[in-house]
């Protein structure tokens, strides 16, 4: 049995539980907030960031690798295209949306949901600007035709489903303007039409009654 560390308000974390909700496979949940300094945390996650899963082989953390390893041992329903080709390019779209939306994005969180001081004006300027040119870039990349990658659920969307809602919140919040939407992506038309499968309202009902640490 696979357990499922982290919290549920975490888009990581359920950027890993949409994958395994989406391929059936039985698995539990077990709360631990960041920045544990307990041993068998660190031994689990070094950095002691969530997620991280132990499983009957052992441990493993960080997102993308966790995502890989539920994809090569529970093969069906894929989350990945057959073809090698077509499987790298759902690879591709999940890196950029983990890290060149999300992770510049997440400079803004602490002022945007934790109360943290307001950016410098400069540094503040930095990150719009490189998210405005991110954004216009995975405009290119993503297809929402309907999916993220295309016509078919995959990895991509259970990245997409989990960041774009927080990064446009975050943007509106302390910029007061949904980059997003201000860069033409529709990402409440995309987060509507993913939330009708069971799998993403079982995640969003999780995360909204989870407590927030």
């Amino acid at each position: 049995m696979i357990t499922l560390h982290g919290l549920a308000v975490s888009n990581y974390y359920n950027k890993v539980k949409l994958a395994l909700l989406e391929k059936g496979v039985p698995f539990t949940e077990t709360h631990q907030a960041t920045h544990s300094t307990e041993d068998a945390v660190l031994a689990a996650s070094p950095l002691a960031k969530i997620p991280y899963i132990t499983t009957e082989q052992g441990t493993l953390c960080e997102s993308q690798p966790i995502m890989e390893w539920i994809e090569a041992t529970y093969p069906q329903p894929p989350l990945l295209p057959a073809d090698p080709f077509a499987a790298a390019k759902v690879r591709e779209l999940t890196t950029f949306i983990d890290w060149h939306i999300e992770m510049v994005a997440r400079q803004l969180y602490g002022q945007a949901f934790f109360g943290g001081a307001p950016l410098g004006e400069s540094n503040a300027a930095r990150i719009r600007k490189q998210l405005e040119k991110n954004i216009a870039a995975l405009k290119r990349l993503a297809k929402f035709a309907p999916f993220v990658a295309g016509d078919t659920f995959t990895q991509a969307d259970c990245s997409a489903f989990n960041h774009l809602p927080l990064v446009a919140l975050a943007t509106k919040t302390v910029f007061g303007e949904d980059l997003l939407s201000a860069g033409g992506i529709d990402h409440r038309s995309y987060t509507k039409f993913i939330g009708e499968r069971p799998t993403a309202q079982k995640v969003a009902a999780d995360r909204k009654a989870a407590p927030k640490m």
